[in-house]
């Protein structure tokens, strides 16, 4: 017993070095390619940006600052993309952008959309994807939702989009869901909105979140709208299973390095070649390697939320392309099967891959909010009518 403890211990410090002298020998290349940029034009370089704006693009936004000077400097920038999302009118939409401090002392970013002259029929509390913010794709989501008479509240995650917090960096998922709940629990029992259906809407990471948040608040959500959830990773965007190994025991020693291997997520996610490409524009979406502990966190997370599939209890509305390489389609339809709730509905859509809502063609996108839209329609009037 002594022997093997021991040779299991020399295994992970050996493996833990190895993988400083990877982080050292990044962190060099970093450099060099760093001293390589000033003398070379941007790799990237994005259509109607000037020199004074690339730069603000190329900058480290590892924090918080620089993710809030990039998104201010290409707001307007952004919201000019030909987007389907981007061309869904503000009239009638009343925005609101706050920042505030949780009980971690964190710094986060919010932001509400809701009718101009009526009150919203039900709120929305939107939950986003891996590396992504509220700020980009979500604005055109929201602004369809409220359209249709509903209010939409959303955040950036610590450390993602405007929220403070290394980029990107997810120490604990149920930390992170502990965050999400405390910050739309004041929204949801505040006066105004306390006596309108609540609804939780999860894109791929977010579905994650949301029924995390369903299953330690069981019984305070009137339903959840679930787009390509992260209920498991596919099989080929995880590394190989020894490498996967190494990874989470490397984990421990390195958590926030970017280490593990990934395929280009927006072509992966994206259908629709032209809308792949408007992806560079969400500039404060985070592009890198993932970060061994995140990658590790939501490994468990996955496994975790497939072996409690059967505790679900809420309505729901899933969504899932047929094609989707990014989150298994096969194990939406397990959700779905086993799910304890008798209020379930499962939309899976052929060819269609991750992104439902910004990277398929046209008539796919609007086809999959009208499907959105009547499920939560049908489901205020259920709840109107208890």
């Amino acid at each position: 017993m002594f022997s093997k403890t021991v040779a299991f211990s020399i295994i992970i410090v050996v493996i833990g070095l190895c993988f400083k002298k990877v982080g050292f020998v990044e962190l060099r290349s970093r450099r060099r390619r760093r001293r390589r940029r000033e003398v070379m034009a941007p790799v990237v370089k994005l259509a109607g940006v000037n020199e004074e704006l690339q730069k603000i693009l190329e900058a480290n936004m590892d924090q918080v600052p620089a993710r809030m000077r990039a998104r201010e400097a290409f707001k307007g920038i952004q919201l000019r993309i030909d987007h389907i999302l981007f061309k869904i009118p503000s009239d009638g939409v009343k925005m609101k952008e706050s920042y505030e401090v949780n009980t971690r002392g964190l710094k986060i970013f919010s932001k509400s959309w809701l009718p101009a002259t009526s009150h919203p029929k039900a709120m929305v509390y939107y939950c986003h994807g891996y590396g992504d913010t509220c700020t980009f794709f979500c604005e055109g989501i929201a602004r369809k939702l409220v359209s249709s008479g509903y209010g939409v509240f959303a955040m950036d995650y610590p450390g993602f989009g405007l929220s403070e917090g290394l980029h990107c960096y997810i120490p604990s998922f149920d930390m992170l869901v502990d965050d999400v709940i405390e910050q739309y629990s004041k929204i949801k029992e505040s006066p105004e909105f306390c006596t309108i259906p609540s609804f939780l809407f999860g894109q791929s990471l977010g579905g994650a979140v949301a029924l995390k948040m369903h299953l330690k608040q069981p019984n305070e959500w009137d339903g959840a709208v679930l787009v390509a959830p992260m209920c498991k990773i596919a099989d080929n965007m995880v590394p190989p299973w020894l490498l996967k190994q190494i990874l989470i025991g490397v984990a421990n020693f390195l958590p926030t390095i970017k280490l593990v291997p990934q395929k280009d997520l927006a072509e992966a996610a994206f259908r629709d070649v032209k809308y792949r490409e408007l992806t560079a524009y969400n500039i404060i979406a985070y592009k890198d390697k993932p970060r061994l502990r995140t990658a590790v966190e939501m490994l468990k997370t996955t496994q975790e939320i497939e072996h409690r599939l059967e505790d679900v209890s809420l309505p729901l509305l899933i969504l899932h392309g047929e094609a989707d390489i990014v989150t298994d389609p096969s194990v939406s339809k397990a959700l779905y099967e086993k799910a304890r709730s008798s209020d379930k509905k499962l939309n899976l859509y052929k060819d269609a891959c991750h992104s439902l809502l910004e990277g398929e063609p046209d008539e796919m996108i609007i086809q999959v909010f009208n499907d959105i839209i009547s499920w939560l329609d049908e489901h205020c009037i259920k709840n109107t009518s208890q």
